[in-house]
């Protein structure tokens, strides 16, 4: 159910099933959630201008059902910015990470949603 989603100017070369299966057990860890439900994707070479510039940037989401709030964000963001800048080059000045927090009942999974199945 979480679902961290980053598009950026970087290339698709710099995309690597370790950047992310880092970035999977990053979202795993700081959300509290069983990997087994982190989905990552990485959207490359977008046309892509930050302040001017189209140097490495980006623009993320990070959706989960719970587990998002004021303090909490503030420690997603504190794990996040430094392995994207560290694996892909893209300094915290050059990303937005946008969180959102959903309802169990918003999100499917399997045929029916989370509110269904953690009756």
């Amino acid at each position: 159910m979480p679902h961290f989603r980053l598009e950026t100017n970087v290339p698709k070369s710099k995309v690597t099933p370790e950047v992310l299966k880092t970035l999977s057990k990053a979202v795993a860890k700081t959300l509290g959630k069983p990997e087994s439900y982190v989905v990552v994707t990485v959207v490359p070479d977008q046309l892509m201008v930050f302040n001017g510039t189209n140097e490495p940037c980006g623009t993320g989401i990070l959706m989960s059902i719970g587990a998002l709030g004021v303090e909490q964000n503030k420690n997603h963001a504190s794990v996040l910015y430094p392995i994207i800048k560290d694996l892909l080059g893209i300094p915290g000045d050059r990303l937005y990470i946008t969180f959102s927090d959903q309802t169990s009942s918003n999100v499917g999974y399997s045929g029916t949603t989370f509110h269904t199945i953690f009756r």
